[in-house]
């Protein structure tokens, strides 16, 4: 059910992209409760003048190789889930490819399970 977008500076390594894709998808199973084999992602690298971020917002001192993790799924998880997420996140992101919590950017969109087509025409999730 969650659709992941991970977009990011260019020049990285496959491993290193694959490894972010690999961190998001295990906390989702892990503390939002997603469903295993349900995972839908987009990593998209981008050009340098292609990406905007700004280096103090709120006092965070963020670098250009920030990430910015946006994460489409259903309505109804806590605010303790979310919070746990982002920082599941952010350490496992930090101990596995040494990626500061600064640079990382996450943002939840909830929508309601009518919002999903797997395939085939057909609304899944709306008459459950």
């Amino acid at each position: 059910m969650p659709l992941v977008r991970i977009d990011l500076m260019e020049g990285k390594p496959v491993e290193y992209c694959r490894g972010i894709g690999d961190v998001v998808y295990q906390a989702m199973i892990e503390v939002l409760k997603a469903p295993k084999d349900d995972r839908f992602q987009v990593i998209a690298e981008h050009p340098r003048h292609s990406l905007s971020v700004d280096e103090n917002y709120l006092g965070i001192k963020r670098t250009q190789d920030c990430v910015f993790i946006q994460i489409t799924l259903n309505v109804g998880r806590s605010v303790e889930q979310k919070k746990s997420f982002y920082r599941a996140v952010a350490e496992e992101l930090h101990s596995r490819l040494r990626l500061r919590s600064e640079d990382i950017f996450i943002n939840l969109v909830e929508v309601p399970k009518e919002n999903w087509s797997f395939g085939n025409g057909e609304a899944q999730y709306a008459d459950k």
